[in-house]
């Protein structure tokens, strides 16, 4: 076999070093183009979910029923919520978009909580949007920032609402009578019994007045938590990139090496087991 010519030695050595260049450029592009993953700081930073001292938000959705073609409309309630987290480096920009979103989408702000200082701070609020503006609202806000976490949750609620109609109908029996007792009169101390159940009885169906004014078609509401927490922008040298991609890329060249040489040596083993095996055979 002749040997290697200087030419053919110069086109492989070139070859591997056009390969070698090639997955460094690769790795310094990537590590431009990449977003950073967030560093301790940013991790140990990220607030709690939004509380819950906001009014319940409430909608409705009126459908035919289809048992039979006399059916009546049907009027579901159900509670829509949706929360969504993000970290932003550009804090103040963020916010003003964020808040320019929920105008546009005529929401209105249930809870706001801001604290921290420059370079700290995070934002939580609870939004109250109309359900016919819930899903452009959401699309909206989950491109604010970079989102950590997202989703949304729906909650049938009419039993409950027929339950508090159907519990304030008796409370409202019940004060009928006791008001009819009173009126027929009596001793003093069962007059003033009457009167303080009464009164207990109307503190009830006051109680019971919020809760089902939720469920009022006037005050439909989806509701949106959103958080907002601020981070530090990493800033990457350039020659922190360039050590970065070398060391990677010696790394990943000489596993590559490596694995083709394996490759090589397993395929010329073969090769030579089966030139012994074809041997074998015509001696025999």
């Amino acid at each position: 076999m002749p040997a290697p010519s200087k030419k053919h030695i110069k086109k492989v050595v070139l070859l591997f070093v056009m390969g070698f260049l090639a997955l460094f450029t690769f790795r310094l592009v990537y590590g431009y183009r990449s977003v950073p993953v967030p560093g301790p700081f940013m991790e140990n930073s990220i607030p709690q979910a939004v509380g819950t001292e906001h009014r319940k938000n409430y909608a409705s959705i009126k459908y035919q029923g289809n048992q039979s073609p006399t059916s009546g409309q049907i009027d579901q309630k159900y509670e829509k919520i949706a929360d969504i987290a993000s970290h932003s480096s550009q804090f103040t920009d963020h916010e003003n978009e964020l808040r320019e979103s929920i105008k546009t989408y005529e929401g209105l702000i249930q809870f706001e909580n801001k604290n921290g200082n420059d370079g700290r701070r995070n934002l939580k609020l609870v939004i109250g949007v109309p359900p016919e503006n819930f899903d452009r609202l959401y699309a909206s806000l989950t491109t604010i920032g970079t989102v950590q976490s997202k989703q949304i949750t729906k909650k049938d609620k009419t039993n409950e609402y027929k339950e508090l109609n159907a519990k304030k109908a008796s409370l409202e029996k019940i004060r009928a009578s006791l008001i009819g007792l009173k009126a027929k009169g009596g001793r003093i101390d069962e007059y003033m019994q009457l009167e303080n159940r009464i009164l207990e009885i109307e503190q009830q169906l006051q109680e019971l007045g919020v809760s089902l004014g939720n469920f009022d078609d006037e005050n439909e509401f989806c509701t949106v938590k959103f958080t907002l927490n601020e981070t530090k922008a990493l800033k990457i040298g350039i020659l922190q990139r360039v050590k970065v991609a070398l060391e990677w890329t010696i790394e990943t060249y000489l596993m590559l090496m490596a694995l083709f040489t394996f490759i090589l040596l397993a395929a010329y083993i073969g090769l030579l087991t089966i030139q012994k095996l074809r041997t074998l055979l015509h001696r025999n």
